[in-house]
């Protein structure tokens, strides 16, 4: 009797999940339900301001502990361009063509570069986050058409939040790894040894425009273009904001908050304690 009762609840909840996914296509403007199976996983942009991973509260640090945590492919795409642009690829060369000009690469561009790592990135399949894209509405709105064209909507938008004067005292001191990303400073977050990457032992470079003088003028221009962002993704309901200038466990605690029980298939199933 009561392996039938837990097998009618499994078969609701799967219902329910069923039921969800169709209301989340429609709510981000997909006109075809997600299947069982498909298009799941994490889906989520990741804001913050620009520095912010001079600590271990920022996007430099946080976003790798959710591709670990999650196992989906973190798409930084100021690095994903710049990939594409050294490998040659037909819309590495039409970016590359642009930036030669002096010009900005197109939204279209960007986008399309997005749907190709979704498209054959195998770590995509699990999920993605989204590091440094949207920044603009018009972004934010190709970014949805597409992902919602795929059936694989957002489901997430959190902003890491940092006050500026504290982002300047820490920003002097940030250290990065090139081919990796990851971010360590001289105080907050320092190598085990000095100016060397953890991982690789590989050398940690300071980047030049990391001077009080260009954070302030990329802050300015990252608050203008940030606030419509921010007011796109209330309206859609799936915008939470993350104290970043907390102590670092708490940061990662506050996202899990928000990541855990949404990001997976099964995670009804998973709060009742039952497996499918």
């Amino acid at each position: 009797m009561a392996d039938q009762l837990v097998e009618q609840l499994k078969a609701t909840v799967d219902k329910l999940e069923n039921r969800v996914n169709e209301l989340e296509t429609r709510l981000h403007g997909g006109g075809v339900a997600v299947k069982p199976g498909e298009g799941q996983g994490m889906r989520m942009i990741l804001i913050g301001p620009p520095g912010a991973g001079a600590s271990d509260a920022g996007k430099g640090t946080q976003a790798p502990k959710l591709k670990e945590r999650y196992g989906c492919c973190h798409l930084a795409t100021g690095d994903m361009l710049r990939a594409q642009v050294a490998a040659k690829t037909q819309l590495g060369r039409e970016a590359k063509k642009i930036m030669d000009q002096g010009g900005l690469v197109s939204d279209e561009i960007m986008v399309n570069m997005i749907q190709d790592q979704l498209d054959n990135n195998k770590e995509c399949k699990s999920g993605f986050i989204l590091d440094g894209f949207p920044r603009t509405v018009p972004q934010a709105e190709k970014l949805d058409g597409m992902l919602a064209a795929q059936q694989k909507p957002l489901k997430h938008a959190i902003e890491l939040q940092l006050n500026d004067e504290l982002l300047v005292a820490r920003i002097t001191g940030r250290l990065v790894h090139p081919a990796s990303g990851r971010s360590y400073h001289k105080i907050f977050n320092p190598p085990k040894q000095s100016m060397t990457d953890d991982v690789t032992g590989e050398p940690l470079i300071q980047r030049s425009d990391d001077n009080e003088e260009t954070l302030r003028k990329r802050l300015g221009t990252y608050h203008a273009q940030t606030g419509p962002v921010t007011d796109y993704y209330r309206k859609t309901g799936i915008w939470k904001a993350i104290d970043a200038s907390q102590e670092p466990g708490a940061v990662w605690k506050s996202l899990l908050s928000i990541t855990d029980g949404q990001s997976a298939t099964g995670s009804l199933m998973n709060k009742l304690g039952l497996q499918k």
